[in-house]
């Protein structure tokens, strides 16, 4: 078997164990954790690795059409350095870095809180690769605790883009996130994203789940029922050994019918139920 096929279907695993509460749980959203990391423009992909260089993929990240690299460079800082930080793609218009409040202490900076994306007036920082390196004079950010969700999803939870919302995790050491932001888009899955700084303080780890709180209140979002409509049933047989996450993807009819020695990844089944549609198990 193709390794990198293998290690999709390892990542679908672990990324289920973290869901498997949310289908009894309506009012409950997935969180993310998310490491210090750099996305870059064209101009300075090429400054820090060469001309018309080109992201090799590493693996695919939550939110659609982006991923993990295989490159990786060194932020610089007035007190030190951090090596092998991941760059993400695909590239932006404007480069960004993404850290944590402990690694900007150990870079000696003192980045705001903002959105992504939001770099106007923010920290300078250093950006060394195997090519060069360039020196941004602003760009450097911690990111706002936020939740993507697709606009169905919005109106669902009873909120709007823009708008600010609690977050409550139940864990070992349950924590209480304010001021979280929402951003609602079409290309958005529905995931909440912190930092590592703030998954070490409640004892997250990326899957666990948390409770959207209206802010000022301490009652949770209620959301609203949802309501399938009835059209024409459309279905197709899966010929092959094993139905993942990517297959029930690609495949445009409702119901996907397999055979009863098929394996169905846990995730295929959940990313089936997201796009209303049917794994049935027949005879052949």
């Amino acid at each position: 078997m193709d390794s990198e096929w293998i290690q999709s279907i390892v990542e679908e695993v672990i990324q289920q164990l973290g869901r498997k509460e949310l289908a009894q749980r309506p009012n409950h959203i997935p969180i993310a954790v998310s490491a210090r990391h750099v996305h870059l423009s064209e101009q300075h992909l090429a400054a820090l690795f060469g001309p018309s260089y080109a992201l090799k993929k590493k693996s695919d990240l939550s939110q659609p059409n982006q991923f993990a690299a295989e490159e990786t460079v060194i932020l610089s800082g007035p007190k030190g350095a951090i090596e092998r930080v991941r760059v993400l793609g695909p590239s932006r218009h404007l480069t960004q870095v993404e850290i944590s409040q402990t690694d900007a202490f150990k870079l000696g900076l003192k980045p705001p809180i903002r959105q992504s994306g939001d770099i106007k007036g923010s920290s300078p920082i250093t950006v060394i690769g195997p090519k060069g390196s360039v020196y941004l004079p602003e760009g450097l950010i911690i990111a706002q605790a936020h939740i993507h969700m697709a606009p169905e999803d919005a109106e669902r939870f009873q909120v709007q883009d823009g708008q600010y919302v609690q977050v409550r995790a139940e864990t070992e050491r349950p924590v209480t996130f304010e001021k979280v932001l929402i951003r609602v888009s079409p290309s958005y899955r529905l995931e909440m994203h912190i930092d590592t700084d703030e998954a070490n303080a409640g004892f997250i780890r990326s899957g666990q789940v948390g409770e959207i709180i209206v802010e000022g209140q301490r009652q949770p979002v209620q959301a609203a029922p949802v309501v399938l409509q009835e059209k024409p049933v459309l279905s197709t047989v899966f010929e092959g050994k094993l139905l993942s996450q990517h297959e029930v993807k690609q495949m445009n009819e409702e119901v996907i019918r397999v055979g009863k020695g098929t394996i169905v990844t846990p995730l295929a089944k959940d990313t089936a139920r997201e796009l209303g549609k049917k794994i049935q198990v027949i005879d052949k």
